[in-house]
């Protein structure tokens, strides 16, 4: 009983309440014990703990401390804003905070970048509980994790995945679940149109597919990387020889995948084969040679023909290798048949002699050899020699002797004929030689332009960085530039009229870029309709703009090309080297990048990289990873706008717009749909979002409210999609909604991009009772006769011609003609973006039946749009 003495303890008994008190000294023992146990985890938690009060930390353990950089006795005097990397992030992040905690909640952050007191910044988990909720004073509780190095390792990996020059897919199951650019690029298929398929589509046949995971997965199962080479197919059938290499994430939970990285070897097994026949063919006119052949290096035989073998008796390949002395018969005829060819080799002369031989039986024969150096220049280097057996002609040397004329006529022929087998040999020589200069072009040349490829690339760039950066003389104060190019629509005309005519164009592309440029500058081709220009020895930016006008300017002409007449542009991402990287793949990946921006900003244009671009990039990343879970894990909500009767005021319909709630917070329309579009999720989000809102539409039914019409809108992919009127079908049956309950809008721009496809789906439509609407009426440029034969029954005037309609008298002149196109074709009008009365006035007075805009409403979540139905 810490803190009481006897005396006291007597006190408390003589006062008749000893048992009592002895029980609340207990109690108190109790605490002081549960506190000093939690200060112990306070001071030596692994993580961050802070206890803040309104504008002030009031406490914070070492690990905290140690993380923003203050020492214990400063507590007092830091706020918490101190800590935020900007007093607006500070209020951000207050205010998702206490939305939380003023509930009751526990508020939790993923990400939350904050700054040490040296300036420094990182990023840190955050979680945070009230003392007591609703009450601020009281003070909060927050834990603080250091994510920063983690986050650091994702993003290097997303990196990995988006730029390796190899394709990586995922799987799971013998499913793909992630697949980086260039495996879809050398599969050709669209980015992120292989995830969830199974991998069977790249093998040519079910046997196949069947032998590697037969083949693979026991040997992934006991830990082992799998490698193979075989033969798999792309998208559009044509084969692939693909090298695999794949191995297990976890060895010991097989469900948790598999990572397999795949090189395209389809061109270099094409030149094995060639040089491989190549050497068939050297080989086989070696072996039928009329004289022995050998190729000597260092005193020993490289190898030799059949003939060469015959002549010593060894058998196939007994020859190779073999020390040359072995052939002689001593060591004395070995030393001066060696000295005298090494005195003539010296000279720059071939030798030429008759020695005595000795064949692998110990057999004797006169051989006339002759010899001559593959590089004058190496006295002592590789040596080719030509051997026939003249035995028969010494053992004749009398009848020579008798018969010299004849002899000298005989002598004359075999010269011809060591000349034209030393002629024949020199002309197989060359030809190997003009072989393996093929194979070097072919290494290092587009087969197609013709242009230098990715790696000739790749070595001119490096070489033209190092120059820069050690400033020799004349390159001092230069920089130098990269340049991506890609074609724009160049995929439209690849489909419409053949990869034959795609093909002469990126040749007639090739050529124009070649007279484009300066003779200096390097034109490279990577693949399809991208091409990579490498300007050197420039002053600054001003000179690559220079470069990439005139690039335009060469593109810009038409080309005549069996009879069509293709007009192509480019869009060109600049990078300078060392302000935008200093290494090959930095600046590929940069003017790249830069690249996406100009296709961004219209096409036909040029942008230099900004480090925005990295950002944005990065930023559009990691949404588009989010999305891919976010249906599964119920982030996507419902929210209604009420279309107003101008008459009434009451609501004749909702539109239905989609919304995602992102760690907490809502992401914005603009930047999340898009993804949604270019991924392809779009599909089974519609999907989604049309049942939602007949369920929603039906539940507001049973509960007795005056239901109306929603409004849904179609993305232009969703549109064009086969399933989409099954699907609509099949949602009506399953909910029970009257087909009269549902509205669809398609944007002006959607309908005209495919006319008759268009048409055939808007009857399919109309023909189960839902009605039609245009969205954004006005922006796309709308063929009056095909607006006649659509079955819509609704435009809506976009908001571009609502927001000056006070102020301008040209866009009250474009409402009343839409106005009065709508009444002739017997259509109703919807404004969107009304926001003051003035406007609505105006739009009653133009005989507008419904509008829509924060004057009414904002879009609402479902519980409020059930109020405002029920009035």
């Amino acid at each position: 009983m810490d803190g009481f003495s006897n005396l006291q303890l007597a006190d408390v008994a003589d006062a008749g309440g000893y048992d009592a008190d002895l029980a609340r000294l207990a109690d108190l023992a109790g605490l002081r014990r549960m506190v000093r146990e939690q200060r112990a985890v306070f001071e030596n938690a692994p993580v961050g703990i802070a206890v803040t009060q309104p504008d002030r930390i009031r406490s914070f353990n070492p690990r905290a401390g140690e993380m923003f950089g203050f020492a214990q006795d400063e507590v007092g005097g830091i706020a918490p804003a101190e800590v935020c990397v900007s007093p607006e992030d500070y209020e951000t992040l207050i205010r998702e905070a206490f939305a939380v905690l003023t509930a009751g909640g526990l508020f939790e952050k993923s990400e939350q970048q904050f700054r040490r007191r040296d300036g420094s910044t990182f990023w840190a988990r955050l979680r945070g509980c009230a003392v007591e909720p609703g009450n601020r004073d009281a003070g909060t509780i927050w834990i603080v994790e250091d994510v920063t190095e983690a986050r650091q390792a994702m993003s290097e990996v997303q990196a990995i995945m988006t730029n390796a020059s190899i394709g990586i897919m995922f799987t799971r199951n013998r499913v793909i679940r992630r697949a980086n650019p260039a495996f879809c690029q050398m599969f050709g298929y669209a980015e992120g149109e292989p995830i969830g398929v199974s991998t069977r589509v790249i093998y040519p046949d079910e046997a196949a597919y069947r032998q590697l995971g037969a083949e693979a997965y026991p040997q992934l199962a006991d830990g082992r990387p799998f490698t193979t080479s075989r033969t798999l197919v792309r998208k559009d059938g044509t084969p692939a020889w693909v090298q695999m290499i794949g191995y297990q994430v976890n060895a010991k939970d097989p469900d948790k995948g598999t990572i397999w990285m795949l090189e395209d070897r389809t061109r270099e097994r094409s030149d094995e084969q060639s040089l491989r026949e190549a050497l068939m063919e050297n080989r086989a006119i070696l072996d039928n040679a009329v004289l022995g052949i050998a190729v000597v290096e260092g005193g020993r035989t490289l190898h030799c023909n059949r003939k060469m073998e015959e002549l010593f008796g060894a058998p196939p390949c007994g020859m190779d290798g073999i020390a040359v002395r072995s052939l002689y018969p001593d060591h004395a005829s070995w030393k001066e048949a060696r000295e005298l060819s090494g005195r003539q080799f010296a000279l720059g002369q071939a030798h030429m002699a008759e020695h005595e031989m000795v064949r692998r039986d110990g057999g004797r024969f006169w051989a006339r050899l002759s010899g001559r150096l593959f590089d004058l220049a190496q006295a002592g280097g590789r040596s080719v020699w030509l051997v026939d057996d003249v035995t028969a002609q010494r053992e004749a040397a009398d009848a020579i002797l008798r018969a010299r004329d004849e002899l000298e006529v005989r002598v004359a022929e075999r010269t011809a004929e060591l000349a034209g087998a030393n002629a024949l040999l020199q002309e197989e020589i060359n030809e190997r030689r003009q072989a393996e200069a093929r194979v070097h072009h072919m290494a290092y040349h587009d087969s197609l332009t013709g242009l230098p490829n990715r790696a000739m690339l790749s070595e001119r760039l490096d070489a033209a960085m190092r120059a820069v950066a050690l400033g020799d003389a004349p390159h001092q104060g230069q920089q130098l530039a990269l340049m991506f190019i890609d074609l724009d629509r160049f995929k439209n005309i690849n489909d419409t009229l053949g990869h034959m005519v795609g093909d002469q164009l990126l040749r007639n592309v090739a050529l124009r870029l070649v007279t484009a440029v300066r003779p200096s500058d390097l034109v490279a081709r990577l693949g399809g309709d991208e091409f990579v220009v490498l300007v050197p020895e420039i002053a600054g930016g001003a000179d690559a703009a220079a470069v990439a006008d005139r690039i335009i300017s060469a593109l810009s002409m038409s080309c005549q090309i069996d009879g069509h007449s293709l007009h192509i542009s480019p869009s060109i991402g600049i990078c300078l080297y060392p302000d935008d990287g200093v290494d090959v793949e930095t600046l590929m990946r940069h003017a790249d990048a830069a690249m996406y921006q100009a296709k961004a900003a219209g096409r036909n244009n040029y942008q230099f990289f900004t480090e925005r671009m990295n950002l944005a990039a990065a930023r559009h990343f990691e949404l588009e990873s989010s999305l891919r879970g976010a249906l599964a894990r119920d982030e996507f909500a419902l929210y209604f706008q009420p279309i107003m009767c101008t008459e009434t005021r009451r609501p004749r319909a909702l539109e239905v717009l989609l919304r995602w709630r992102r760690d907490g917070a809502l992401v914005g329309p603009d930047e999340f749909i898009p993804i949604l579009e270019e991924s392809g999720m779009i599909m089974e989000v519609g999907e989604w979002v049309i049942r939602s809102a007949c369920v929603q539409a039906m539940q507001w039914q049973r509960e007795g409210l005056d239901v109306v019409p929603l409004a849904i809108n179609l993305s232009a992919r969703q549109f064009t999609h086969q399933g989409l009127v099954d699907s609509i079908r099949a949602i009506v049956d399953e909910t029970g909604i009257a087909p009269s309950l549902v509205e669809f809008e398609i944007t002006e721009t959607a309908l005209m991009q495919h006319g008759g496809q268009t048409l055939e789906i808007l009857r399919q439509i109309n023909a189960m009772g839902m009605c039609l609407s245009i969205d954004d009426f006005g922006t796309g440029y709308s063929s009056l006769a095909y607006l006649k034969r659509f079955p819509v029954r609704k435009i809506k005037i976009d908001r571009a011609f609502v927001r000056e309609l006070e102020a301008s008298t040209e866009d009250r002149a474009i409402v009343a003609a839409v106005m009065a196109l709508a009444n002739s074709l017997q259509l109703s009008v919807v404004a969107e973006g009304v926001e003051t009365e003035g406007q609505y006035a105006l739009l009653r007075s133009f005989g507008c039946q419904y509008a829509q805009g924060y004057l009414f409403a904002r879009p609402l979540p479902a519980e409020q749009a059930a109020r405002l139905l029920a009035g």
